[in-house]
């Protein structure tokens, strides 16, 4: 059995998480709401939302936790190429743009759209609700790739201190959220975020340079960054 969260109850720690062994590796809790203040709590101790629709809001604390270090992030040989391209065309105003924190919602709704498979997400009008409002506070940001004046690809999270939370990216053209990810990875290091939490296991995430690691580690390099002031200006920063 999980708790369920009432009002402003605290979350359990994350060592009571579910274990392999329960069939739910790193549910923690279930129910509370999705206020900003609920959500920057759950950050702040190493803990994420993730439901289906028509299931409570229930919380997760995986062990091992997936992360991103900055400096070890993978850009392969066609993707330099292909920001080198884009690069180009955003200094001089063609048809390349990357910008950050203009389109936040666009950027949610879209990652929320259904995939090429014919899936949604489990990006709620709930969940776009309780991150825009972090967005209006300055906690939650997105980075953007705008092709003709289209947004094409894009990715989100959560930033608090030094500290970044990935949440989700999407492309409508080949290698947009790439290019996202990629320009919103290198601020991040050029600004002191050494991790990036990427909640969970996946190969893709594998192939961009993430690993796992023990969630014991991932709370002792959470705790310090979270603490660092907040980044305050939020504008892309140049590869070349």
């Amino acid at each position: 059995m999980i708790p369920w969260l009432e009002d402003d109850e605290p979350f359990p720690d994350v060592s009571d998480a579910l274990t392999e062994a329960d069939g739910a590796p790193g549910l923690l809790a279930a129910g509370g709401d999705l206020s900003p203040q609920r959500l920057l709590r759950a950050y702040r101790h190493g803990v994420f939302p993730w439901f289906s629709e028509g299931q409570p809001i229930l919380w997760w604390s995986t062990d091992p936790r997936m992360v991103l270090f900055t400096e070890r992030f993978a850009v392969s040989g066609s993707l330099k190429k292909t920001l080198r391209k884009v690069h180009k065309s955003a200094a001089s105003g063609g048809r390349w743009q990357i910008r950050f924190d203009t389109a936040f919602e666009q950027v949610m709704r879209a990652c929320a759209a259904p995939r090429r498979d014919g899936a949604g997400t489990w990006i709620s009008d709930d969940i776009i609700g309780g991150y825009t409002a972090l967005h209006r506070m300055g906690y939650a940001h997105s980075s953007e790739a705008w092709l003709d004046g289209q947004l094409v690809g894009g990715a989100y999270g959560v930033c608090i201190g030094r500290m970044f939370f990935g949440e989700s990216m999407f492309a409508r053209v080949s290698d947009a959220s790439k290019i996202a990810l990629a320009y919103l990875v290198h601020f991040l290091k050029m600004n002191g975020v050494a991790m990036i939490d990427c909640q969970q296991e996946t190969s893709h995430l594998a192939s961009l340079g993430a690993i796992p690691i023990a969630r014991s580690e991932f709370i002792k390099r959470l705790q310090p960054a979270i603490r660092e002031p907040q980044i305050e200006r939020w504008k892309p920063i140049d590869f070349f």
